[in-house]
């Protein structure tokens, strides 16, 4: 059984997963930004290259109401290969000169694709993972992604500045094409999860049984909402300070990181189910404080403080599987991430339009409060013991 960051490393299967998702999400984070400067340079249009940026996130919905079944009934070795396929194809098709309707409508096909993707990834993990072994290795994902999206957007920036966006997007097909021969020839070829055809009607029936239960339902929306409505704070730190929001970013970055590293590594098992609630609190609290405008270097400190709060979600993840029958745990965890990609892009507006009528300030408090009010409904649920799950019926 996993007990340390070193012996994760030392499981089959587990560091080529690591190094074709870390591969991805740098390609993501670059072709990303690239395709947000091509489109506002042909549109002038800051909304335009907002959408194109974060649209294949928010279209994740989509692919949780229509695609999810599969991510159980599909073998994973060849479903992350076939995904990361796509990426690469559509990413270079993006580099091509297309009308702006044909950019959207790739970006909403990379949307649907990116859904079943991460499904996949994250039930091959808890299979590759026992279950004491998960949280830890997601942790090690969480940070990760963390460094790899910095590290992307730096050289993102400065390949378009060498390449223009359109050479650093073909850079990005390369990195999704490297991370498709990483899943193809390191991992190990395994059977789908679970038996039966995939199709729409499917993947809304198992959302449905997955939220019929309470203990399922309320840890889902524990993941997608406070934290959403809290992603929103972060989405104003331009706003709120534009001298100082890099060192806003970079703080919230680090409190994750601990965040994540003590929860994952020092938090005794025995603990771990007594601590989503008030990590669920702290990831809050801190910004009911920006209604009194504190500068940046109190900002920065209560952002660190808040972001430490994300680890509820590493916590609350591991009660998901612990209630969740093995043949649905793709399904399950791709619908979280789904619904909190999702509700981030929420959040984010939300917290926009408050901050357009009010202040940034008053509109991180306000959904702050919110964020807080949510957590405080949803912790009866979320305190009771979970149950080893059966399976839902589907049909």
């Amino acid at each position: 059984m996993p007990t340390t960051y070193r012996s994760l490393f030392r499981t089959p299967e587990f560091t080529p997963l690591f190094l074709a998702s870390s591969a991805q999400v740098a390609a993501q984070t670059m072709s990303g930004l690239a395709l947000g400067t091509l489109v506002y340079r042909a549109t002038d249009s800051p909304l335009l290259s907002a959408l194109s940026m974060f649209g294949p996130s928010l279209a994740q919905v989509l692919g949780a109401t229509t695609l999810l079944s599969a991510a159980d009934r599909l073998p994973p070795r060849a479903t992350l290969t076939g995904t990361a396929l796509a990426f690469a194809a559509g990413t270079a098709a993006l580099a091509a000169p297309q009308p702006l309707w044909g950019i959207f409508a790739l970006i909403l096909v990379l949307g649907l694709v990116a859904s079943l993707g991460g499904g996949v990834r994250w039930g091959l993990l808890n299979e590759i993972l026992r279950a004491d072994g998960y949280i830890l290795g997601r942790s090690v994902f969480n940070m990760a992604n963390g460094i790899t999206q910095v590290a992307g957007f730096a050289t993102g920036g400065v390949l378009i500045a060498f390449l223009s966006p359109r050479g650093t997007l073909l850079t990005a097909a390369a990195l999704y094409a490297t991370a498709a021969a990483v899943s193809r020839l390191a991992l190990t070829r395994r059977p789908p999860r679970t038996t039966g055809r995939p199709s729409v009607r499917e993947t809304r029936r198992t959302n449905a049984a997955l939220l019929a239960s309470r203990p399922r339902r309320h840890l889902f929306l524990a993941l997608w909402i406070p934290n959403g409505l809290i992603v929103g704070c972060e989405s104003l730190y331009v706003s709120y300070a534009p001298g100082h929001a890099g060192l806003l970013f970079a703080c919230a970055a680090l409190g994750m990181l601990t965040g994540d590293v003590a929860a994952a590594r020092f938090v005794p098992a025995r603990l771990r189910p007594r601590l989503g609630v008030p990590l669920l609190l702290l990831l809050a609290a801190p910004y009911v404080l920006f209604v009194l405008c504190p500068g940046p270097f109190l900002a920065a400190a209560l952002a660190t403080l808040a972001s430490a709060g994300f680890a509820a979600s590493l916590l609350q993840q591991e009660r998901l599987m612990a209630v969740t029958p093995p043949e649905l745990s793709g399904h399950a965890l791709g619908l979280h991430s789904s619904g909190t990609l999702t509700m981030q892009g929420v959040g984010a507006a939300l917290a926009g339009g408050t901050a357009q009528l009010t202040s940034p300030g008053t509109a991180m408090t306000v959904m702050a409060l919110a964020s807080i009010a949510v957590t405080v409904s949803l912790a009866p649920g979320l305190r009771s013991s979970p149950r080893v799950a059966s399976a839902p019926r589907t049909a």
